[in-house]
Parts: C-alpha cells; sequence; structure tokens
C-alpha cells in the first residue's frame, strides 16, 4: 500500500521500482538466526511495547530487527520464554554483541521490561547466551555482550571496545560516590532508594514484605501504647509478659541463662559479636587484676595462665570518652569496660570485669566472688556496651558500609562482560537499597537508632570512625583474624569452626573461577579494570589509610584471589553471623540492653531495686525489639550463598565450578544440621550455607 497524490504516474513507478527490489532480495539467499528472549519471572517484568534487536558479529551486523509474533507483545510476557527470527543477507560470524530498545506500543504508554537473558541460534549451529539481567525502561539503545569472560586488554575489535566503554561511563553517572561523614568509607551518592537504577533496587515483592513487616511493627506498638510510655519497667515479670508475645527458641533459652556466667561468655565465642575475643598476652596495665582477686587461696597464677593460653581479654577501649546519647529527655550511659575471661578445660567463664578505662577507687573491678548483685550489674553494663560496639563496628561499619563500598567499585570500574563482574555482582543484590534505609531511617539526625541507643547521635559517627582506623586487612579475613586474635584452640567456637570451613570452601570456588581467566600474575598486572576497581574500594572504603594493609593494588593471582575470597566471605558468611541472631540475643532486654539510664556503680554493694532503674525503659525496650525483629526477618525472594537464579557465567569451566561450588555448601550444611540437631544445647545455625543470603540485603 502506498499514499495517492496527484502525480500518480509517478507513484506508479516508485511502486513498480519497489516490488522489482523486493523480487530481487527475495531471490537473495538469506542467513536465519533464531532468536530466543527469556523474560524474567518476577513482578511487571512484562513489556507490552515494541521490542528491537540488533546483531553484531565478526564480520558484521543485522539491520535493526522488530521482535514480532502473532501473539504480540505477549510475547514478552513474565516468565515466558520467546522464539523470533532474524534475517541476515550473509552470515555475521562469531557473534560477540546485541542492541536491544524498546518502544512505546502506544502513544505516552513506555513500561519497563526485565529480560533475563537472549539466547541466538546461528545458521552454522552456534549458540550464543547474552546475559541481560536488567530492567530496560527507556527507549535508549542497550548493549549486552555475550556471555564469554572478557577482559580489557582482550577486545576483538573496536566496536566492543566502544560498547565497553559506554557502559563504565554510564555506570559511573549511575553510581557516584559520596562522603557520609568524614572518617567513614564512601557511600553511594543516592539519598531516596527509588532513586537508584531499578535493577539494584528491592523487587516488589521484597519491597512489599518489607513495608508490611514495618509497618505491622509500629502498629503494634502504636496499640499497645507501650512506644509512648517513657517510665521503668517495674519488675522483670512484667517486661516478661510483653517478650512473650514474639519468642524464638533462642530467645527463650537467652531468658532463662542470661545471669549465667557461662552463657555470658558464650556469647562472645556464638552470639551476635564473635569477634571481639582475643588471648591475652599480657594483662594491660589499665587493668590491674591480681591473682587474690581471681585465684582462691592462691590456687592458681595469672602470669602461668597467661602462658599457657587460657586467658582472653574483651577491651571496649573504642567506646572511652564517646558522649553518651539523651532518650526521653534523660541522658544515657555508656561505658567502655574490660572484661578478663579463662579457660577451663571446655568451658570459658568470666573472672573480672572493670567498667571504665581508667583504674580508680570508684572503679572498681568486680569479681565472681562478688554479691550476685553487684556481679550481675558489672555484666549488664558489659552486654550494653557490647550492643554498641556489635552494632556500629562489627555489624554497620564491618559488613554493611564495606559490602557497599566493594559494589560501588565494582558497578563503577567492571563491566558485565568481565569475569570479576560475574562472579561478585551476585553478592551485590539489595545492599544499596537497605544502606540507604539504614541511613534514612536508622542513623539519621531523626532515626530510630537515636530512639533506644546509649550510642545514637554523636557516638555514633566517633565509634565507627575509630574502628576504621583501627581495621586492618587481616581482621577480614578470617583465617588471619582466628590467628591474630590467638582464638584457635577455643573449644565449643561455632563460629570460628564454621566459618574457617566456609572460608576454605569460597576460597577454593574463587581460586578455580579466577585462575581460570588470570593463568599468570601479568596477566592481573595488565588488567587496568582490576586494579582500578581495587584503587577505589582502597581510596574511597578504607580512605587512603595504608596502616589497614588494603591492597592498593594486586600483584598476584595469589592477592586477587585472597581479596575476592574475602569480599563474598564478608558480604554473605559474615554479615549472617552478625546479623541474623541479633532478636534471638537481643529480644530478652536484660541480656542486651541497648542503654543504660544511670551511671555505673562506684563501689560495692549495690542495691536491688537499682537494677530495674538502670534497664531501658519501656518504650525505649519496644522500639528495640521491633526494629531487631525487623532486622532478622527473611524475605521469600532469598537467594542463599551459592545460588545464582541469574546466569552470569556461560562457560562450561565455571559453571561446573559452581555446581561443585554449591554441592560443597550443601555438605557443610548437612553437617551443621546434625550438630546443632544432635549436640548442642544452643543450636548455632547462623552459618549454616541454607540460612543466609548471597550478599547483604537486610
Amino acid at each position: 500500500m502506498y499514499k495517492r497524490d496527484d502525480s500518480g504516474e509517478s507513484n506508479q513507478q516508485t511502486s513498480s521500482i519497489s516490488s522489482a527490489k523486493i523480487l530481487q532480495l527475495s531471490r537473495v539467499k538469506m542467513e536465519n538466526y533464531e532468536v530466543t528472549v527469556y523474560t524474567t519471572n518476577c513482578a511487571f517484568a512484562a513489556t507490552f511495547n515494541n521490542v528491537y534487536i540488533k546483531l553484531v558479529g565478526s564480520e558484521g551486523e543485522s539491520n535493526r530487527s522488530w521482535l514480532f509474533s502473532i501473539i504480540g507483545s505477549l510475547a514478552l510476557f513474565k516468565g515466558d520464554v520467546a522464539h523470533f527470527t532474524v534475517s541476515c543477507p550473509k552470515s555475521l560470524g562469531t557473534l560477540f554483541l546485541i542492541e536491544l530498545d524498546k518502544q512505546d506500543f502506544l502513544p505516552f504508554f513506555q513500561d519497563s521490561w526485565y529480560p533475563s537473558k537472549v539466547e541466538v541460534r546461528s545458521p552454522e549451529g552456534d549458540t550464543y547466551c547474552f546475559p541481560v539481567h536488567r530492567w530496560i525502561t527507556d527507549r535508549e539503545v542497550n548493549r549486552f555482550r555475550e556471555g564469554k569472560a572478557v577482559k580489557t586488554f582482550e577486545e576483538p575489535n573496536t566496536h566492543a571496545r566502544y560498547a565497553r566503554e559506554q557502559e563504565l561511563i554510564g555506570r559511573k553517572k549511575d553510581y557516584c560516590w559520596e562522603e557520609l561523614k568524614e572518617g567513614l568509607p564512601h557511600c553511594i551518592k543516592e539519598k531516596n532508594p527509588l532513586c537508584l537504577p531499578p535493577e539494584v533496587r528491592f523487587s516488589y515483592t521484597k519491597d512489599i514484605e518489607f513495608g508490611w513487616t514495618a509497618l505491622i511493627g509500629k502498629v503494634e506498638l502504636h496499640l499497645t501504647g507501650l512506644d509512648k510510655r517513657n517510665k521503668p519497667w517495674n519488675d522483670i515479670d512484667s517486661f516478661e509478659r510483653v517478650f512473650r508475645c514474639k519468642t524464638t527458641e533462642i530467645s527463650e533459652y537467652v531468658e532463662e541463662q542470661w545471669q549465667e556466667d557461662e552463657f555470658f561468655a558464650y556469647q562472645y565465642l556464638n552470639g551476635v559479636n564473635p569477634i571481639m575475643i582475643r588471648r591475652c598476652k599480657v594483662l594491660p596495665e589499665n587493668f590491674p587484676v591480681t591473682d587474690h582477686m581471681v585465684f582462691l587461696n592462691g590456687q592458681g597464677s595469672l602470669t602461668e595462665e597467661i602462658k599457657r593460653g587460657n586467658i582472653f581479654l574483651c577491651d571496649y577501649k573504642r567506646l572511652d570518652g564517646v558522649k553518651p546519647n539523651t532518650i526521653n529527655g534523660k541522658k544515657q550511659y555508656l561505658m567502655a569496660p574490660l572484661v578478663l575471661l579463662h579457660k577451663r578445660e571446655d568451658k570459658l567463664m568470666p573472672i573480672a570485669i572493670q567498667l571504665k578505662q581508667t583504674p580508680a577507687k570508684d572503679n572498681p573491678i568486680f569479681l565472681p566472688t562478688d554479691s550476685a548483685y553487684d556481679w550481675l550489674m558489672a555484666k549488664i553494663f558489659v552486654r550494653s556496651a557490647d550492643f554498641q560496639e556489635h552494632q556500629l563496628n562489627v555489624h554497620l561499619l564491618r559488613t554493611h558500609l564495606l559490602a557497599e563500598v566493594f559494589a560501588v567499585s565494582l558497578l563503577r570500574n567492571v563491566p558485565m562482560v568481565h569475569p570479576l563482574y560475574k562472579l561478585l555482582v551476585p553478592h551485590t543484590r539489595y545492599t544499596f537499597h537497605i544502606n540507604i534505609l539504614a541511613r534514612l531511617l536508622l542513623i539519621s539526625e531523626k532515626g530510630a537508632f537515636r530512639e533506644f541507643a546509649a550510642s545514637g547521635g554523636e557516638a555514633m559517627f566517633t565509634i565507627m570512625k575509630r574502628s576504621l582506623s583501627s581495621m586492618t586487612y587481616k581482621s577480614l579475613c578470617i583465617p588471619d583474624d582466628i590467628e591474630e586474635r590467638g582464638v584457635r584452640d577455643i573449644p565449643n567456637y561455632y563460629y570460628k569452626d564454621d566459618g574457617l570451613k566456609l572460608w576454605d570452601i569460597i576460597f577454593k570456588f574463587v581460586k578455580g573461577v579466577l585462575s581460570y581467566y588470570y593463568e599468570t600474575d601479568d596477566v592481573v598486572l595488565k588488567d587496568s579494570e582490576l586494579q582500578d576497581w581495587i584503587r577505589d574500594i582502597f581510596e574511597h572504603g578504607f580512605l587512603s589509610q595504608e596502616q589497614t594493609g588494603i591492597p592498593q593494588k594486586f600483584s598476584t593471582v595469589a592477592e586477587l584471589i585472597k581479596f575476592v575470597t574475602m569480599v563474598i566471605f564478608t558480604c554473605s558468611c559474615q554479615h549472617s553471623a552478625v546479623n541474623n541472631g541479633q532478636y534471638d540475643y537481643g529480644a530478652w532486654m536484660p541480656n542486651t540492653p541497648t542503654s543504660l539510664q544511670r551511671p555505673p556503680p562506684t563501689t560495692k554493694g549495690t542495691k536491688d531495686h537499682i537494677m530495674m532503674q538502670t534497664l531501658p525503659d519501656i518504650s525505649t525496650t519496644v522500639k528495640a525489639m521491633s526494629i531487631m525483629s525487623l532486622l532478622s526477618k527473611e524475605s521469600s525472594d532469598f537467594v542463599r550463598l551459592g545460588k545464582y537464579p541469574e546466569q552470569y557465567f556461560t562457560e562450561g569451566f565455571p559453571c561446573k565450578l559452581i555446581k561443585r561450588f554449591q554441592r560443597e555448601l550443601r555438605h557443610l550444611s548437612n553437617k551443621i544440621k546434625v550438630k546443632s540437631n544432635d549436640h548442642l544445647s544452643v543450636p548455632y545455625t547462623y552459618l549454616d550455607p541454607a540460612n543466609f543470603e548471597n550478599s547483604v540485603a537486610i
């Protein structure tokens, strides 16, 4: 059909020429490429717009072709697989790139589409896989590389190099660095998760579930009215009635055991802060514990026990001198205690506690031989200090903020076709979104942390700055950390036992993958994108502090393997170890007071009624319980360590390594389950690979 006008003869001539051209083309043998498009099976992944594709190969490129189907746009419905044919006058050779763009089906109707991958079968019988795993929301041309991993200096031609450069230019616009606070790791610039690129935001399912859980928590507090009651608890029984509304198996055990010395020490090994304890090589000068204090009737010697490796120290010096928070108009108290523990056969027991760093007459050393009440109060102050150290250093800084640093640097410096991107991008899932929410709702000036924690306010950032300045690369690598802290021989240290096994499994997997792509050290040195990644991490994550020991560049394959293992371990295993037990160990408030309302005892002989006046008030307690419950809740789109629903690697060897990695994780998971079910009074499952995610997602 053509449009008729006054010059009808001219139109007829044009029509005749067009018909002749079509006839000529029909005689040319066309090369047909079978194109299969996979749309992700998630909410709103389908598109009703028109989608176009161009195939690019070593011998040329196809025309921009409309992916047309008899069933129209429903061919690209969520979870569906659609088949199309793209015809070319000649073979395109080896395919290495596709271009996708999406145009409005109707005026002013623009939707989003989330394809997972595109497969193309060539006339020669070769199949090429193009991972996408990205929301396409606009009308722009989006380029995606074939799944074979390619380093920057291996690019086959100018077109491939241009696509690689354009991808990183776009990424550097989407993922910008910003200083959160002076002296802290830098973060992504966005202030609102809705401003993030859609592929790194929560899924619709995760968003609804997380928002609903938070809303239910607020409604529950409002209906009970407890969040407005700024009075102390009358007694433990009154708190117990509230606690009973939402318990776990472990939180009930904590309620029963929280006063016991053995359980107090156990939490240094397998609670939510399992990296605080270290072997005491020399008793600190500011902790003047004597043999007479801790060994009755001269039946022991600290010097000898220290030599035998049986004395351990927990020093909260990072909390010293920080300005504590004010909650509900009342000044709170935060101590920087020192705790001495003694290994006796297969048990660890506390033997001395000093609540402030500087020895003085009004800073007594509390002992198990003191009155039960004095000793309990000392342990309560320690547990409150441990909450602050855990939340700000061990949890927020060392997992959430570092995971964000690793992710921003990856997305700014490493394109999708790079082997490092393929290996690490699953470990960045949801990290930006959850961290922005934390900055908005938890640690902001009006955030929830200020409403229930003694370290809320100015103290929060002071503690984290001190933590970063004293952080070391070794402390992030569990084998080095265990060795440096001298805790390898502590019995019943399940965090250590399971963590070392997980590190070995991850290390073996990472070594296999990276050694496949980096056969020699020279290849590592030659990879500029890899070097940009670690340089950004050193500069923006660790603020160019050389004393941390963080690499400034990679010189060897071994250095690369170790660092990448640390990144995966931090984003998955370590985060689970310090996050997933928050409600278990914190729901029974006397075990983990988030704040304390009275100063520490300056003499021994404290009156019994002082404890309830010291513990957090009612509103502070229930707000903390609500937040810990929210941050411990698993979402339905949970992706556990070793699962890769989004396929990035397409080559046979790395895919084979992934399957072996998954088998080894399943085997470890089964062993942990047997151990926990059959041998432990308190199950330790926080490092069961079946129970935690690939990434910092909550």
